[in-house]
Order: structure tokens, then sequence, then C-alpha cells
């Protein structure tokens, strides 16, 4: 097996090209944020002289203009990841009289900073669904190998258009994001395993599979992390109401949502007591079964009472961590190890170096395993 890591730089406006010898001898480092929730963005670090191919010939003829794609592949060990799939959209220069310190910072996002670019208020879609409305939406941006992944949700419905014809809302971005909201779904775009393609997903935040392989710490020769930190806050922790009506008296009574549910499992033994209460807003237009899956669905995003951050070097590990997935924790006692979501990952890439800072968090104290699986 190939050991080490090397990373693969593709440049260009619509299908990316392998960037020239000049571009990648120059990049001083990458980085790369990956976090749920948020729009992932990276940044690109060029060392810049006067006669250098940048500054005359590629910097004039708009190489990194915006919006110019970006493609980062990182191969860890023989096996390549596509860390990121986005677009430039601006780019700093920084002048030095220092020989070798003049750089060229190019910063970009992921492919959504291509669906927010224009308010498309008032576009009709009769008698489709949520669903048919986003796939017809994400149809636009299959240039850019974009492949959507629709999860259907129990709102599932067709409305009539003798009653209602749904119209577009702001830009694509804000409209399947608002769409996303009303059933408590996520919606974001991350690379798929092969350059170029990439995956839309749509639907709940899923937060049980397959586990990463174990960040250990304080395990002698089996550490393969820099630092770990962990951050139990009590006050965290929500009991979430929703309001159900009942269709015979118009009435409207609160019931309770469990913080443990089918989207968000319990990862440890003791649970902490909720000790704020918030009402979960407009369900009462809902049916019951309705109104309690948009419930289960918003009470999985808001229920973490303790979150870990810390870094690791790649080769140390052993590949690369990735957000929106689990993995265990091992080495910090029986309160905190166990199983983890990775809420966020920023790739730090430098001339023979590789690190990763990560975000975690979990619902509950003291692991569920006896055993933490390597």
């Amino acid at each position: 097996m190939l050991k080490g890591f090397y990373l693969t730089l593709m440049i260009g406006m619509g299908v990316p090209q392998a960037a020239p010898k000049a571009v990648v001898d120059s990049l001083l480092s990458a980085e790369v944020t990956v976090s749920s929730g948020q729009r992932s963005g990276f940044q690109l670090t060029f060392g810049l002289s006067k006669l250098s191919l940048l500054n005359t010939t590629l910097l004039p003829n708009g190489y990194f203009d915006p919006p110019t794609r970006v493609i980062l592949t990182v191969t860890v060990n023989g096996t390549p990841h596509v860390v990121m799939d986005g677009v430039i959209t601006r780019q700093t220069i920084t002048p030095s009289s220092d020989p070798g310190k003049s750089t060229l910072i190019v910063i970009g996002e992921d492919l959504t900073r291509m669906m927010d670019l224009a308010d498309l208020s008032g576009l009709p879609y009769p008698a489709m669904s949520n669903e048919a409305r986003i796939a017809m939406i994400l149809a636009k941006y299959a240039v850019y190998g974009i492949v959507p992944l629709i999860i259907p949700s129990v709102l599932f419905n067709v409305p009539i258009p003798t009653k209602q014809i749904p119209q577009h809302q702001g830009t694509d971005l804000e409209y399947i994001n608002r769409l996303a909201s009303e059933v408590g779904y996520v919606f974001y775009v991350e690379p798929g395993s092969q350059p170029g393609t990439n995956i839309a997903y749509w639907g709940p935040e899923i937060k049980f599979g397959a586990v990463q392989p174990a960040l250990s710490i304080n395990m002698d020769a089996q550490t393969n992390v820099d630092s770990l930190s962990f951050t139990f806050d009590g006050f965290s922790s929500t009991l979430y109401e929703l309001l159900i009506q009942i269709p015979e008296t118009k009435q409207t009574i609160p019931i309770p949502i469990p913080d443990v549910t089918p989207l968000n499992p319990p990862l440890g033994q003791k649970i902490p007591l909720p000790l704020r209460v918030q009402r979960i807003p407009q369900t009462a237009k809902y049916t019951p079964l309705q109104a309690a899956a948009v419930g289960l669905a918003e009470v999985a995003k808001s229920t973490d009472v303790i979150t870990g951050s810390g870094s690791l070097d790649v080769l140390r590990y052993g590949q690369i961590l990735k957000a929106r997935q689990l993995v265990g924790v091992r080495g910090t006692g029986p309160t905190y190890d166990g199983l983890y979501y990775v809420t966020s990952v920023t790739h730090s890439i430098k001339q023979g170096e590789y690190k990763q800072n990560f975000s975690l968090s979990r619902n509950a104290l003291i692991s569920l395993q006896s055993r933490i699986p390597v």
C-alpha cells in the first residue's frame, strides 16, 4: 500500500482541468472547512513573485476569477478523497518588499453558492410536491455534476391547483432551505466519490450508521490525536413542545417531544434532564402525524449537550476524518468515551503536513459501548 498523501488541484470554468505545474509549485497551503448546517468553504494560499506565471499570465487572464470552479482531491495511503468541489468567490493579493513573502489568497465556497445568485420569487409550481419542486430546481445544476438525493417527508402532498399554486420564494438555495426547515430537514451539497460529481442531499440529519475509526488519546502508542477536549452544557438540554389541534373542537393542546428519537438515538447512557422548555411554532395546522414528524426532526438538530473539539495528524490517524458521520472516542474515561457525531472538520494541508481540526457533539454522557471499535 502507498503511504503518505498528495494533493490534486483542478481549476477551470465548467469542467476543471489539472492545474499547471507552476500553480501547483507555488501553492503554499490549502484549507477546507466542512460543517453541518453551514456552507463549506476553502482557501488556497499561493506564493507570488513579479515574474511568476501567476502574476504575468494567469491573473491577468482571469484564471482565478469568480466563479471559476476548484476541485481538491487528497489521496491518503493510496485512497483518493474529494474534499472540496466549489467555486472561487474572491481573491486577495498581499505584495511584500521582502523576497518570497508576496502571496495570493484564493477564497471560495461549495457549489451551493451558484444556487444563491438570482431571486426567482413568483415562479409557479402547479400541482407539484415539495420534493418535485426541489428535483426540478436541482436539475438546472446538472452541469456541475450534481445528483439529487431527496428523502420524501411525511408532509408529502400535491397541492390542488384550483386551491393553491405554490410559488418560488427567493433564490434557489433560499427556497430549498425554506422547504427543508418547514419539515425539519437539512440541505447540503457534498462531493461524490469521483472528482466532478456531487450529491445534493435534502432530508433528515442522520446521526446513526457506520462509525469511523476511533479518536484515541492518552493511550501511549495508540494515541492518534494531538488534542481533544469536551464541554458539557446542562442548560442546552431543552424540552420541546408542539401544538396539536383537535379537528372536532378546534382546540389546541401542547404535546412534549422526547429528546431521544429514531432520528436522534441516544449516544450515551445518561441523558440529562431538560432545564428549558421551548414550543415549536406553526405545527397546529398539520395533522397529528405530520406535526409529530416535524417535531422529531427539529429535536434531532437541537439536543446535543456535549460538544468536543480537537486536532489530529491525518497520517497518524490513518485516514481522513469526515464531517456528518459518527466517530468513536476512547481514552478520556467512561464519562466521555463513546460515539460522537462529527459536526465540522477543517482540513489544513501544507507541504509534508496534513492536519485536521474537528468538532464533535453528543446528546448523553457515559458510553453505551463497553469497547469502542478501533
